[in-house]
């Protein structure tokens, strides 16, 4: 017999130990579902490139924004088709549009789910990009009173809260700003504070038909090298008045993560992309991984890494595994 002072495995002998002393928990109020809203009714439409994720028309969104509320996941963000698409996105702003009529429908319908909004203007531009443009050239001060209607826009139909994901510079300070001055202190601001040009988006842009007409976005979106322009951006958020910020994609950036939560004292978030889904639903369809496992392992590594808030398109089946437990 050896003489160890200390066996580790002392720890690890049984499922109740193991829990006992558990340093990080996955629960299911750490997470954000996604929805995909578009024109008509009674739609409920298969995504393609995200198995298991669907285009939902207003009626079909109160009932899955429903489902997610009874399996006890707090909140859903978002995003949507427009009707028609100009040069200036000016159906990103129309109360008549299907995110402003989803925003009020599952407010009335769910009043106790938390409604996030994206306020972006990439899915209602005909360019695809995520501000006004000239000369192949997105223009970042053109774009802020855009970005400022769409924000207003979301806190009229009911959003709880705005999420601007455009990276354009300066646009939490002049969005609060607007809410401040139109009497909507209490709509909050989850900040795309350091939101990285990244390849994982693919099966995204795909859903909600976003890809850039010409070139990309790395004008505007963060060089996936940049560590430190990572936390420049942060801070610069922060002093804008963002009350929450997030760092997207999660699963290759979780050093930043770490790094944001060790220099931040505010709520931090992430968001499990369409690639980072895609690829384990893939995967788990060939056999490959054992879905439910990967699944739960790649969100508690968010946790550990600093992060409270994740936006994961696996919310709904992580929300029924947590309850099997």
């Amino acid at each position: 017999m050896l003489d160890l002072t200390y066996r580790p495995r002392r720890l690890r002998t049984t499922p109740a130990m193991r829990a006992l002393v558990r340093e990080t928990t996955l629960q299911t109020e750490d997470l954000v579902y996604p929805l995909f809203i578009v024109p008509g009714e009674g739609v409920r439409e298969p995504i393609e490139s995200l198995p298991g994720q669907y285009h939902l028309s207003v009626d079909e969104a109160v009932k899955t924004a429903k489902e997610a509320y009874e399996l006890g996941v707090p909140g859903v963000e978002i995003f949507g088709l427009p009707t028609y698409k100009d040069e200036q996105g000016s159906s990103a702003w129309d109360m008549n549009q299907p995110v402003q009529q989803a925003i009020k429908a599952i407010r009335e319908a769910v009043p106790n789910l938390i409604v996030i909004s994206d306020v972006c203007l990439c899915q209602y531009t005909s360019t695809g990009h995520c501000g006004c443009v000239e000369d192949h050239e997105v223009l970042n001060d053109e774009t802020l009173p855009l970005l400022v209607k769409v924000a207003v826009s979301h806190a009229k139909a009911g959003a709880h809260m705005v999420a601007p994901s455009d990276m354009m510079d300066g646009r939490v300070a002049v969005i609060r700003e607007a809410l401040d001055e139109e009497g909507f202190t209490n709509v909050s601001i989850m900040s795309y504070a350091a939101k990285y040009a990244s390849a994982y988006y693919g099966p995204f842009r795909d859903a909600v038909h976003s890809a850039p007409e010409f070139g990309d976005r790395k004008g505007y979106q963060m060089d996936e090298a940049n560590r430190l322009e990572a936390m420049r951006e942060i801070e610069l958020d922060i002093r804008e008045g963002a009350d929450i910020i997030m760092i997207k994609p999660a699963l290759s950036y979780l050093d930043i993560v770490r790094e944001a939560r060790d220099n931040f004292d505010y709520p931090l978030a992430v968001y499990n992309v369409s690639g980072e889904y895609a690829m384990v639903k893939t995967a788990a369809k060939a056999g490959l991984v054992d879905e439910k496992r990967i699944v739960l392992e790649t969100l508690l590594s968010m946790k550990r890494a600093g992060a409270k808030i994740i936006i994961t398109y696996h919310a709904l089946d992580v929300a029924r595994w947590l309850q099997e437990k």
